[in-house]
C-alpha cells in the first residue's frame, strides 16, 4: 500500500505541476491545453487543501516532540498531551487523504460516450437496446446532463442494432462507468403468441471521451471512406454521399457516422468515437502492463460480462457483481438508477481499500 507520505508528496507534485502549467503561456495560448489543466488543478484542490493541514500537523507534532525534551515537567505534559492530539488528527487526515485517493478517478469528470449494440436474440434484441438507450438518456437528463445521439442504426423491427451517444457534463463518467458490460432481458416479446419468455442481451460499453491533446491521431493513419447513408431495410436516406467510414490502420478500429446529412459534422462525430476507443484501448494497455485489473470487485468493464438482468414477469432488476436485486424494475428503466450506482461505487471503493491493506 502505498504510504501516506508517498501519497502527501504526489498530491503536491502534482498540484504544483499543474499550478505551473496555468501559469505558462504556451499553455495560456493553448485554449484545450488550458482547459484540461484548470479541471484537473480544480479536481485535486480539495485533496490538496487536506494535505496543508496534513503538513500542519506535522510540524505540530514535531515541535511537540521537542518539547518532550525540556527539564519542566509540566512542559512535557502539555508537550505530550499535545504531541498525542496531533498524532490523532494526523491519523484522521491520513484516512481522508486515502479516501480522496480511492474514490478519485482521474477520468470521473469527463464527458463520455456510450456504445449500445444488440446482442443475441434478433428483434427482440435490437428493442432492448432502444430500452437502455432511453434508460441511460433519462438518467443522465436527470442529473443535468446533455445528451446527444452520435450514431445509429436502426432495426427493422424498432429499436436499434447499434446507437452511440455522447452524455455531456461534470462527472458524467463518474456517474456512468460501471454501465459496462453484458445487460440480459427476460420477457415475452409482443410478437410472441404462447406467451413464452425470452432471454435478449445487448452489449453496453461506457468510454470517456479523450481530448485531442490525450490522444494524437496522424492523418496518414487514417482510411476515410464516403458512402451515401441508407436506413434500416437497406432503404435510402440521403441523395448524397455524406456517410463516412474511418478505419484507424495501426488497430484496424473502425467507426461509421451518417446520420447527419454534412459529411464534415459526420467526419466529426466519427472521430470522435474513434479517439475515445484509441483511449480506452490505451487504458486497457496501461492496466495490463501494471498487472492489476481497473475494476476490483465490481468487475472489469469488459464487453464479454455479463453484469445485470432485467426480468419482466418478477418486476425485477438484479447486478450479477454486487448482489443487488431490486423489484422497481419499471422504474430503473426510466432512468432511475442511482440504487445501483451507488451501491457500485461503494462496493468498488470498499474493495480497492481492502486491496490496498492487504498490500500494506
Amino acid at each position: 500500500m502505498a504510504t501516506i507520505q508517498r501519497l502527501v508528496e504526489e498530491i503536491e507534485r502534482s498540484y504544483t505541476e499543474l499550478t505551473e502549467q496555468l501559469a505558462d503561456p504556451e499553455v495560456l495560448g493553448d485554449r484545450a491545453r488550458y482547459a484540461a489543466a484548470a479541471r484537473r488543478h480544480a479536481e485535486l484542490q480539495p485533496a490538496h487543501d487536506l494535505v496543508a493541514r496534513y503538513r500542519e500537523a506535522e510540524r505540530a507534532a514535531a515541535d511537540a516532540a521537542t518539547l518532550l525534551e525540556a527539564d519542566d515537567d509540566e512542559l512535557r505534559e502539555l508537550a505530550q498531551q499535545e504531541l498525542s492530539e496531533s498524532r490523532a488528527q494526523l491519523d484522521g487526515l491520513g484516512e481522508e487523504i486515502r479516501g480522496f485517493v480511492l474514490a478519485a478517478d482521474p477520468y470521473d469528470a469527463k464527458d463520455v460516450i456510450i456504445e449500445i449494440r444488440a446482442g443475441t436474440g434478433g428483434d427482440e434484441a435490437g428493442l432492448f437496446a432502444g430500452d437502455l438507450a432511453r434508460m441511460y438518456t433519462r438518467y443522465a437528463q436527470g442529473r443535468g446532463f446533455e445528451v446527444e445521439i452520435l450514431s445509429a442504426n436502426e432495426g427493422e423491427a424498432g429499436g436499434y442494432k447499434e446507437i452511440i451517444l455522447e452524455v455531456r457534463g461534470q462527472g458524467a463518467y463518474s456517474a456512468l462507468k460501471y454501465e459496462s458490460g453484458v445487460h440480459r432481458v427476460q420477457r415475452v416479446p409482443s410478437t410472441e403468441s404462447v406467451g413464452r419468455i425470452h432471454t435478449s442481451t445487448a452489449t453496453v460499453a461506457v468510454l470517456p471521451e479523450a481530448e485531442e491533446i490525450e490522444v494524437e491521431i496522424h492523418a496518414n493513419d487514417l482510411r476515410i471512406d464516403i458512402f451515401r447513408a441508407r436506413g434500416p431495410g437497406g432503404q435510402s436516406v440521403n441523395t448524397t454521399d455524406s456517410a463516412v467510414r474511418i478505419t484507424h490502420l495501426p488497430t484496424g478500429v473502425t467507426v461509421s457516422c451518417q446520420d447527419e446529412k454534412s459529411q464534415l459534422q459526420n467526419k466529426e462525430r466519427a472521430l470522435r468515437i474513434l479517439r475515445a476507443r484509441l483511449f480506452e484501448i490505451e487504458r486497457e494497455r496501461q492496466d495490463e502492463a501494471r498487472g492489476a485489473a481497473r475494476r476490483l470487485m465490481v468487475g472489469s468493464g469488459a464487453r464479454s460480462q455479463k453484469i445485470r438482468t432485467y426480468n419482466f414477469s418478477q418486476n425485477r432488476v438484479s447486478d450479477h457483481r454486487i448482489g443487488l436485486t431490486s423489484h422497481r424494475l419499471g422504474a430503473v428503466l426510466e432512468g432511475e438508477l442511482d440504487e445501483f450506482t451507488e451501491a457500485l461505487a461503494a462496493e468498488d471503493r470498499r474493495a480497492q481499500l481492502a486491496a490496498e491493506v492487504g498490500e500494506e
